[in-house]
């Protein structure tokens, strides 16, 4: 497969823009997502579209602007400042940054932050789709765009289209009160590849789907109209090499030299965060004190160099918590400072690469304790440039780094005896176990890069495209029609076996009441009335059902998957004996249904279906493999056959089944078109029964065990009466 391009689509464009007197200067900006981006191994040209990061509305400025990306093949999305205020800082950041974090109270919900969110994503599309082409991949980064996959796949179908989600993603307890979930769910589902951090987050999102969308889920498979969504975790990396070639800089040499001297033989703690509530900075800063204040013995021995990136200062909720943290500061640094010696070394502002990295080599402990966090890529910077002394990092087992990182020392944010008890471990940690868990943790991070996260995502996306044109190949079109219908008219003997409940006739809150339509009806006359068809309905129902609401009709049965056939008018059954059912059984069902509400018992002549359709998804799932493991034993012991099926549960002899009906017929039999339409899983055992030149067609989700797809029930009857078509 040759793609022509990769477009990335991302809230900002990596560069910066600086305004002079001559023009704008342009300067990429290297942080990890461009890095790892950028490092993508693919012959394919990359294109990048995002807001460039600074407002003009002059359009001379603006054309200056473009044409100097478009040398980088970078294109701009210009926002105004009300965009800006309204989708960053509204939408973005003040609803849905605050979900995703778990800080419930934070969440501002504001009419004019969701027009705007859904109009800046609609910009985006807009801006896009003149650079995108069928062949080409788009990869939409992150939650101020969850809106763009749908937007970009409603204009162009065919395209494969990734999303990464790079901040947590809530529990479906919390997601459920966002006013906008369902288009928001909906906009995410435009893309063929959905991925996350960690596999709670990749989690928590399916959940949501199930609840909010009730679509069929499937692990990790997502099954919508003509493909599948795939759902899945891709820890994010750093560039190992730069951070850990790094200490042997020059520049870098030098100032870690002179932040050694300052320091004298003081132990360092250090924290490296951006202003935000959800990095868990006072909780910190109440765990050292908390330190401070049992182990005396550490006085002028340890100090906590606090780095605070500014971010967001502008805004009331960030400014309170700078002058908490300033207050917090002071107040710990005014009780327990000496001449010589001081706490807590506080640094408001933003360190360029070098100065991190020489923080990074001096620094003993690394303290990062973010209340929620979707990776943290601070712990990893901070191991990888550890070389000639090891280090000892204590980490928030809510961040995401946490769950590849179980050699650090892995605390609660929220409970200070932690952060106190891991100090006093990471200060006291013998030298040998130091080496160990750094060695362990270099090792995993070193083979996980930004640059392997990158290139596993876009391989993960292409393998999918295939799967996907897989599935619309089968999809019965025009073409496929054609075929089918030319070879049906050929044919001067033909078996038609067709399901009923999810084919012929839509699934219905009661089954008593899928009462076959006068439509159904009409078209079963006229396909019988050709003496060249022999027409069956193969279907799990009762005999007794079928032939009440198919009287008249010159058709042929089988029922409860094959126990029950009729031909010609007579039905007969494969199994003698008549089923007295188990009490062990009826029991087991019973408790089920007793903890299930709006789940029942159908039992059949030869057959037991416990039927769960109007169940909440979670429940249901978990009452059917409930069911299904106390079932084992008592169906073993009596040699009966438990059949998972759509919505159901179905114990039954294990002679029978839709499949043995098509070979009784084929061995009865001779026919030179066979045709099998069914929708859930119990057909498949009709499809793989069929002749090498027979034609399945699966109604719903894919199957590999059919040759074609119907996507839609409703479609199944238009289907049949153009095959029928003179």
């Amino acid at each position: 497969m040759i793609i022509m391009k990769i477009v990335i689509i991302a809230n900002r464009l990596p560069v910066k823009i600086e305004r002079s007197e001559e023009g704008f200067t342009i300067e990429r900006s290297e942080g990890g997502l461009a890095t790892g981006l950028g490092s993508l191994e693919t012959k394919a040209e990359k294109y990048w579209v995002g807001w460039p990061g600074i407002h003009t509305d002059d359009e001379t400025e603006r054309q200056e602007i473009t044409e100097k990306l478009h040398e980088l093949n970078f294109h701009p999305v210009f926002l105004s400042d009300e965009q800006i205020s309204n989708y960053y800082e509204g939408y973005s950041n003040s609803t849905i940054w605050p979900l995703c974090h778990y800080f419930f109270s934070y969440i501002e919900y504001k009419a004019e932050y969701w027009a705007a969110y859904r109009e800046v994503n609609a910009l985006f599309s807009r801006e896009s789709l003149p650079f995108i082409e069928n062949d080409d991949i788009v990869w939409v980064q992150d939650y101020q765009l969850m809106l763009l996959p749908k937007m970009i796949r409603d204009k162009k179908p065919a395209t494969s289209i990734g999303y990464f989600h790079h901040i947590p993603f809530p529990s479906y307890e919390l997601f459920r009160v966002l006013p906008e979930r369902e288009e928001v769910l909906e906009g995410l589902l435009g893309a063929d590849l959905i991925g996350f951090h960690t596999h709670d987050y990749m989690r928590h999102f399916i959940s949501a789907i199930y609840r909010v969308l009730n679509l069929n889920c499937n692990l990790d498979e997502i099954t919508l109209k003509e493909r599948i969504v795939h759902v899945d975790a891709f820890p994010m990396g750093i560039n190992y090499e730069q951070y850990h070639e790094a200490p042997a800089l020059p520049a870098v040499r030098e100032k870690s030299a002179m932040l050694r001297e300052k320091l004298s033989d003081k132990q360092v703690i250090l924290s490296v965060d951006r202003l935000d509530y959800s990095k868990g900075i006072l909780h910190r800063l109440d765990g050292y004190a908390q330190f401070l204040e049992n182990n005396p013995e550490y006085h002028e021995q340890v100090s906590l160099a606090m780095i605070v990136v500014p971010s967001r200062d502008n805004v009331e909720m960030y400014a309170e918590l700078k002058a908490k943290i300033d207050q917090a500061i002071g107040e710990i640094n005014g009780r327990y400072a000496r001449l010589g010696w001081s706490p807590i070394f506080y640094f408001y502002r933003s360190f360029s690469f070098e100065e991190l990295i020489a923080m990074y080599d001096i620094a003993d402990i690394a303290l990062v304790t973010p209340l929620r966090d979707g990776m943290n890529l601070v712990a990893k910077e901070y191991l990888a440039a550890k070389r000639d002394q090891p280090g000892v990092l204590i980490l928030s087992e809510m961040a995401g780094a946490a769950i590849e990182l179980q050699d650090a020392l892995i605390i609660n944010p929220n409970d200070k005896d932690e952060i106190e008890k891991a100090i006093l471990q990471a200060l006291t940690m013998p030298i040998e176990e130091k080496r160990e868990r750094m060695g362990q943790m270099q090792k995993r991070i070193a083979s996980r890069t930004v640059k392997r996260w990158a290139n596993d995502f876009v391989k993960e996306l292409r393998s999918i495209k295939e799967q996907n044109r897989e599935i619309l190949q089968k999809v019965v079109g025009k073409r496929q029609l054609t075929q089918i219908k030319s070879a049906y008219d050929e044919a001067a003997s033909r078996l038609i076996l067709l399901d009923y409940d999810g084919t012929l006739s839509p699934f219905v809150r009661k089954p008593e009441d899928a009462i076959p339509s006068e439509q159904l009806l009409e078209l079963i006359r006229k396909i019988s009335a050709d003496k060249r068809n022999k027409v069956v309905i193969n279907s799990g129902r009762n005999h007794q059902i079928l032939d009440k609401w198919f009287a008249g009709l010159p058709l042929d049965f089988a029922a409860e998957h094959g126990v029950f056939y009729k031909d010609d008018g007579v039905w007969h059954r494969n199994i003698m004996e008549e089923i007295v059912w188990d009490e062990e059984i009826l029991d087991i069902i019973q408790h089920t249904i007793d903890k299930t509400p709006r789940s029942h018992l159908e039992q059949k002549n030869a057959a037991l279906v416990w039927h769960y359709r109007n169940v909440d998804v979670w429940l249901a799932e978990l009452r059917a493999q409930q069911l299904v493991n106390a079932l084992i034993g008592p169906c073993a012991r009596l040699n009966l056959q438990i059949v998972p099926g759509n919505k159901i549960v179905e114990i039954k002899p294990p002679d029978y089944n839709k499949g043995s009906e098509v070979i009784r017929r084929l061995e009865k039999d001779t026919y030179d078109f066979v045709l099998a339409i069914g929708d859930d899983t119990t057909d498949e055992d009709m499809f793989r029964a069929l002749p090498p030149d027979g034609i399945s067609i699966k109604v719903g989700s894919f199957s590999p065990a059919a040759k074609y797809r119907i996507p839609l029930q409703s479609s199944v009857i238009p289907f049949l009466s153009k095959l029928i078509q003179q």
